[in-house]
């Protein structure tokens, strides 16, 4: 063998050693990114004496003090003082931070005095009025960057056509952020009691960038004099920011414990389902999860087939294969993400419930 010859194999080696260990080493820790929106110069919302940005800053670094006191959790912030940072820089920070998800934190506010209530938002297309009002208005920060005409590519967004026309560059990771924007909906109205308006679209631009989940909160509406006194409050600076950690501690247990920590083969001829015994845990790959109930046909999931689904509130989970084998489900998962379904998963079930993956592999 020359030498060429030589140095291509150890170069292969270690490449193939590389990847091996990827997989058959627990991952990192899992990496949170902060963003306080607006800041400085932009106050945002001003209702009732109360700026958002003032809010919206104590209530991040409230969420970032209870996540810091994990030690298998990371947390990394856009801003952490009265700043003004570019619409475009944030999701710049979270990719260089290589974060596992992006949470924006924001107040509302309305023509009514009335509305009340949270909600949380990914990135899409709107689908109502009033959401593409809300994005409009998270949007327009951009009249106070510099070149913003440049920056943004001429988007406008006050024209309902370049809102509509926002590239989706964020679809890969929607479902997982679909998934993390209604943990934390649920958390805030199971123990909040704050009124749910629920999980929904819209053309962000802190978010089209973000190479992961991404989600934009809005926590309540300043306009509304009873709610901008509790967001403005201690008691609800804390509680909120208790809800938020709470959901992203249960989204982190939930679907990165465990989920890519063994090595796996790539086989190709590995069966959808092995000779399964309902009675002992099932696991399956969760593909997706919308609000659109579509045919569990193979030609609706690029050609996998044994597609499964449950409904959980308004959103329709699938699912892909099932076996009793957390090995042939890693080989499972392999193939899923080679359709393109790059933020699936696994998920374990035990006696017809859900149940989480590291209490049954252990």
């Amino acid at each position: 063998m020359n030498i060429k010859s030589k140095i291509c194999l150890a170069v292969f080696c270690g490449l193939l050693l590389t990847s091996f260990q990827s997989f058959s080493q627990k991952q990192d820790n899992f990496k949170v990114v902060l963003d306080a929106g607006h800041g400085g110069k932009d106050p945002g919302a001003v209702k009732n004496g109360v700026n958002e940005k003032d809010v919206v800053l104590a209530v991040t670094l409230k969420v970032g003090q209870l996540l810091d006191k994990y030690k298998d959790i990371d947390v990394a912030y856009t801003r952490k003082t009265d700043v003004f940072i570019d619409l475009d820089k944030r999701p710049r920070i979270a990719n260089r931070e290589k974060a596992n998800i992006f949470v924006s934190i924001h107040c509302n506010s309305g023509d009514s005095s009335t509305a009340t209530g949270t909600e949380t938002f990914v990135l899409g297309v709107a689908r109502d009025k009033y959401s593409m009002e809300v994005a409009k208005r998270e949007n327009s920060v951009i009249f106070l960057e510099e070149n913003h005409q440049e920056k943004y590519q001429g988007y406008d967004p006050n024209n309902p056509e370049s809102v509509v026309g926002l590239m989706l560059l964020q679809g890969e990771y929607k479902n997982q952020s679909i998934l993390l924007a209604s943990a934390i909906q649920k958390d805030f109205t199971n123990h909040l009691k704050r009124k749910n308006r629920g999980v929904k679209e819209a053309g962000y631009l802190v978010l089209r960038d973000c190479a992961m989940p991404a989600i934009l909160i809005e926590l309540g509406f300043l306009s509304n004099k009873e709610e901008s006194v509790y967001l403005n409050s201690e008691k609800g600076k804390n509680e909120l920011a208790e809800a938020i950690a709470n959901a992203i501690i249960s989204y982190k247990n939930e679907h990165y414990s465990y989920s890519e920590s063994f090595a796996y083969s790539t086989s190709e001829d590995v069966k959808p389902t092995e000779n399964i015994n309902k009675n002992q845990t099932v696991f399956k790959i969760q593909i997706s999860a919308s609000g659109t109930n579509l045919e569990t046909k193979s030609q609706n999931f690029k050609g996998l087939n044994t597609i499964s689904k449950t409904k959980d509130g308004k959103l329709y989970k699938y699912f892909y294969g099932e076996t009793n084998n957390y090995q042939t489900a890693q080989n499972l998962l392999t193939q899923a993400k080679d359709k393109g379904y790059k933020d699936s998963y696994i998920v374990a079930f035990k006696d017809g419930k859900q149940v989480k993956v590291s209490d049954v592999i252990n």
